[in-house]
């Protein structure tokens, strides 16, 4: 979502609360006396119901108050805070603290709209002569302007639309309960302009340790978005605006949860583009998980083993005794046959994006003394292939957090043919070094791109013995 595009206009907010100081001739000052009067009438309608009031298509007048036109007024709980410079001249505020049943957001041209109304703080609106409707396929609150459907509250007005609501000590402020949803459920649009949090998610792989934010040719900061994913594949997007101050944040390589306000911009391939209030909202202190995990779920460690994969079948890519794991990208090592012999293959040809894929395979390192395979390439366009050994990977795991040695020099991979296939042959054999030793893994890594290396790579014959 393009926060500043929420409302095109300028106009302005005004600013809520007073305040009285008075003093003495003996130079002994009395402690500021903050007044807070609720400016509205009680409640007429509730927020959900008003929001129903919004058209499918077109905006909707809400008549000015007289004889025959009742006051509507309701209340709401501001979620959103413009004080990183997210959240572009909108408020987003839902009908309850906790266990919320609707969110809706309103433009003011006003900046520092934290100072007047901060995150919980309890606001009534009286929306006579206001206007609800869709823009960019989202509820929004406004007032009537020559040039868009819905405009922003002009500075000079606000007082008339929106007032805090008063608790006897001043503003009333309520401790803002986000829900708990998952990144599949932050796509519904009744979640819309709610605070929420979602547990157990990670940025996405090819993004750790790049700066939350990017920056043009120019180096100035730009609007972002940055994936998440969850153990399940599922993924999200986190929205900051150019103007976010949490621009040295860099992103983690770390799991964990994330507060924001579950956000829409259009109806395009990515529509749902949450917000961030700070970067606070990040709470990222786990381990990374792996996503695109396939397999392992009966692993055995040995240190005598052949696998020719004669036993599964063709274009299987859930090995039990072995790890798939499409660390980027969502391609897997398939099994596939050639003049009745089968083996295992990987390719980044006529893909979209980058892949990088482990085949992993565990051993038993103190008991096995070497290791072979024969390999075979096609198309060569690039090098895509490499060996390590690990033995401090823990499956499920991002592979991020292994030590990996590259033994790729060990072995020879083939660099021909360049227009076709060529025949698997022996590359080699690994001697295990006698510092080597308990359970570890030994990892087949593809790499490449749709737009770049395609070799497209088989192997066979897997032998630890």
């Amino acid at each position: 979502m393009n926060i500043k595009k929420y409302f095109k206009i300028s106009l302005g907010v005004a600013v809520l609360g007073a305040s009285q100081i008075s003093c003495v001739k003996d130079d002994n000052w009395d402690a500021p006396e903050m007044v807070c009067n609720n400016k509205f009438d009680a409640p007429t309608i509730t927020m959900a119901e008003f929001v129903a009031s919004s058209p499918a298509n077109g905006v909707y007048t809400v008549p000015a108050q007289d004889a025959t036109n009742p006051a509507v007024i309701f209340d709401g709980y501001v979620v959103s805070s413009d004080a990183s410079g997210n959240f572009y001249k909108t408020i987003s505020f839902q009908d309850k603290p906790e266990n919320p049943t609707v969110g809706l957001v309103v433009g003011v041209n006003k900046s520092m709209n934290y100072t007047d109304f901060p995150v919980g703080a309890h606001i009534r609106i009286k929306a006579n002569g206001m206007v609800i409707g869709k823009s960019n396929d989202v509820i929004t609150l406004g007032v009537k302007d020559p040039d868009y459907a819905i405009g922003r509250i002009p500075e000079s007005i606000i007082g008339r639309f929106i007032s805090g609501v008063c608790n006897g000590n001043g503003l009333d402020i309520a401790t803002i309960v986000p829900q708990e949803l998952t990144l599949t459920q932050i796509k519904d649009a009744k979640y819309v302009n709610t605070l929420a949090i979602v547990k157990n998610v990670q940025f996405a792989s090819n993004e750790v340790g790049l700066p939350l934010m990017n920056k043009d040719l120019a180096g100035t900061y730009v609007d972002t978005n940055r994936n998440l994913v969850d153990k399940d594949g599922n993924t999200g997007i986190v929205r900051t605006d150019g103007f976010f101050k949490g621009t040295s944040y860099v992103i983690p390589d770390k799991s964990g949860d994330i507060t924001f306000v579950v956000s829409k911009y259009g109806t395009g391939s990515t529509p749902y583009q949450n917000i961030i209030r700070g970067v606070s909202d990040i709470n990222f202190t786990n381990p990374r998980f792996a996503t695109g995990l396939l397999g392992g779920t009966d692993i055995a460690y040995s240190g005598s083993f052949t696998e020719n994969f004669e036993s599964y079948a063709v274009d299987l890519a859930n090995f039990p005794k072995y790890l798939n794991y499409a660390y980027v990208g969502n391609r897997y090592w398939q099994v596939k046959t050639f003049s009745s012999n089968k083996y295992i293959q990987m390719s980044a040809n006529a893909g979209s994006g980058s892949f990088q894929n482990y085949f992993v395979v565990p051993v038993d390192f103190t008991a096995a003394n070497s290791f072979t395979f024969r390999v075979n390439v096609g198309y060569y366009n690039g090098d895509a292939l490499k060996v390590y050994t690990t033995n401090d990977y823990t499956p499920g795991s991002d592979i991020s957090t292994a030590t990996l040695t590259d033994i790729t020099s060990s072995f020879t991979i083939p660099k021909t043919p360049t227009n076709t296939y060529g025949t698997l042959a022996n590359a080699g054999t690994y001697t295990i070094p006698a510092g080597l030793t308990g359970n570890g893994f030994i990892l087949f890594k593809y790499e490449g791109a749709g737009t770049g290396v395609t070799t497209t790579i088989q192997i066979d014959d897997i032998k630890v013995q």
